[in-house]
């Protein structure tokens, strides 16, 4: 049997709004709609918009996205400002961690049952961070992984990041993390350093609030140095004991 996209599109919306551009995305067809149901829907409309595919594998392309929705829309020079803005964040946070010889090892998990560990610009999130990542392909997707693994690895650091889930459901994915054999002997499980996060506003979304998921991820692993971001229901500290 085969199965269709877990999306529809509302094409009576669409006709009503006959809009000019179409942001769409190619990179995930569980987070979005498919590009190509896009293509698709759009051939029909009076408008005849034009459609934007943004693919960011990097945080260099996510900031470059920015730029390039900007230039379509006729508000390049802002979008270069707050890209600018944006950078600066990120620098202040490389200067703090650059030179640190204190790299803790961090484990994101996209999802917990089964293991998927961050993918695209969540290896370099990370290194940025001040910690370490030995799990993540940079620029390359999310990917499987085994529990034996982890357990080799020994996180000092783990942040649930899980696509799609709000806060308090991703904070619901801890119950299954700690029923996995040796998870109470991880250093990150007994030192208290567990975290769930909002990963649908946050750490899967490619855009601007990035730079929002970078600075609690320093917090996470670097927290002598980088106070807790102020971000409202974002986060949370989980007890797998």
């Amino acid at each position: 049997m085969q199965l269709g996209s877990i999306y529809d599109l509302d094409m009576d919306l669409f006709e009503t709004l006959q809009p000019e551009l179409v942001l769409t995305q190619r990179l995930c067809n569980v987070c979005a709609v498919s590009f190509d149901d896009v293509v698709q829907a759009v051939e029909s409309l009076k408008s005849r918009p034009k459609v934007l595919n943004l693919e960011p594998n990097s945080l260099t392309d996510i900031l470059a996205n920015i730029c390039t929705v900007g230039e379509a829309i006729g508000r390049e020079s802002e979008a270069e400002a707050f890209v600018q803005s944006l950078q600066l964040r990120i620098d202040v946070i490389r200067s703090k961690t650059k030179y640190l010889l204190s790299r803790p090892r961090v484990l994101c998990l996209e999802w917990v049952d089964p293991l998927y560990c961050g993918g695209h610009w969540m290896k370099e999130l990370v290194q940025i961070a001040g910690g370490t990542d030995n799990f993540s392909n940079h620029q390359r997707p999310s990917r499987r992984i085994n529990w034996e693994h982890v357990l080799e690895v020994a996180p000092e650091i783990i942040v649930l990041t899980c696509c799609g889930f709000g806060l308090d459901r991703c904070a619901q994915e801890g119950h299954i993390l700690a029923r996995l054999e040796g998870v109470q002997e991880l250093p990150a499980t007994k030192s208290g350093h567990v975290f769930a996060t909002d990963g649908s506003a946050y750490f899967s979304r490619p855009g601007p609030r990035i730079v929002e998921s970078l600075e609690m991820l320093a917090h996470f692993i670097h927290p002598d140095i980088f106070p807790p971001p102020p971000l409202s229901n974002a986060f949370s500290r989980l007890d797998l004991m």
